[in-house]
């Protein structure tokens, strides 16, 4: 998988007016040391994620080609990849089939359902779901989509980068939370492109692309994380590690027990319920384990919102 700001700039044509531009919100000063910050609020998506960009894109740019069959599109998913994939098929006037493990949150199974899905729970990780997608694809004809590892799906992640640009010019370093990578890749092609620093953030207990670099090729880990239903891709995409190879990339390893804490401080300062992927981007900063340098101008990518906010006052 290929990827240049080119693509991002197509799919931030193809997506406009048909997503939510991203909001930042200011972060007071001192909350980061010396550095002044924002929070970009990306879980306000439709779906609830970033991911409504590259599932838009996606489906979009097929119809676009001729090539989006009327048995519609078929993905394996977690959960977030395939609320997009539902969503962005209903405004396509196509059927979605999405593939998720049994382990998936009943929270984003049911919402699946709400959006005319027709859900499949299949075996306990990731990997059972994406085979039994794989094989609908081939017996049906449906359009097969991937959760990260496309470049029409990464580049719609990229599409919230160039928004937060135009909102902030002045930025210099950007902090995303990373799974299989497909919004760190489109978020970085954006981001450094233009200058900004990118700061990839994984718990300890999913590190796909933070063992990609310190092995020098893409490889499995295991997965065994809180925020697992969300960034708890055995490996990363190619595409991921190339970029993160860059100048520019640092890659920064979190504890759950951080993640935790970050969800729940924005759940206390600013009543905002987002998920423990979400949190994990913030968790770089509030544990420091990325510690801006004076002045420097930082926005924290708040990617996802589909969670049970009934644990934000206890325990996980």
């Amino acid at each position: 998988m290929t990827i240049s700001l080119a693509d991002v700039t197509a799919a931030a044509q193809r997506v406009a007016g048909h997503i939510r531009p991203v909001a930042l919100a200011p972060v007071e000063q001192g909350a980061w040391g010396a550095a002044e910050g924002w929070l970009a609020l990306e879980f306000l998506q439709y779906t609830g994620t970033f991911k409504a960009r590259g599932a838009f894109n996606f489906i979009r740019a097929h119809r676009e080609a001729g090539t989006l069959p009327d048995a519609g599109a078929v993905i394996a998913s977690g959960g977030n990849a395939g609320l997009a994939c539902a969503w962005a098929a209903a405004q396509h006037s196509v059927p979605a089939t999405v593939f998720v493990p049994e382990t998936a949150p009943a929270v984003k199974v049911d919402r699946l359902r709400a959006l005319g899905a027709e859900v499949h729970q299949i075996g306990t990780e990731y990997a059972d779901a994406r085979d039994a997608a794989q094989k609908h694809a081939a017996e049906t004809g449906a359009l097969l989509s991937h959760a990260y590892d496309h470049p029409l799906i990464a580049a719609g992640a990229g599409t919230v980068m160039e928004e937060i640009l135009r909102a902030r010019p002045d930025l210099d370093t950007v902090v995303v939370a990373v799974g299989g990578g497909g919004l760190f890749t489109g978020v970085a092609v954006s981001a450094l492109e233009h200058g900004v620093g990118v700061v990839a953030v994984e718990p300890y207990g999913c590190r796909a692309l933070n063992a990609a670099l310190e092995a020098g090729a893409v490889v499995d880990v295991a997965v065994d994380s809180v925020a697992a239903d969300s960034l708890g891709a055995r490996h990363v995409s190619s595409a991921a590690l190339e970029w993160a190879r860059k100048d520019g990339v640092r890659s920064v390893l979190v504890s759950d027990e951080a993640i935790v804490s970050a969800r729940r401080v924005l759940w206390d300062d600013r009543r905002i319920a987002v998920e423990h992927a979400a949190a994990t981007a913030l968790s770089a900063l509030t544990s420091g384990g990325y510690r801006p340098r004076p002045g420097e101008k930082v926005a924290v990518l708040l990617c996802g919102a589909n969670t049970d906010p009934a644990d934000l006052t206890h325990g996980r």
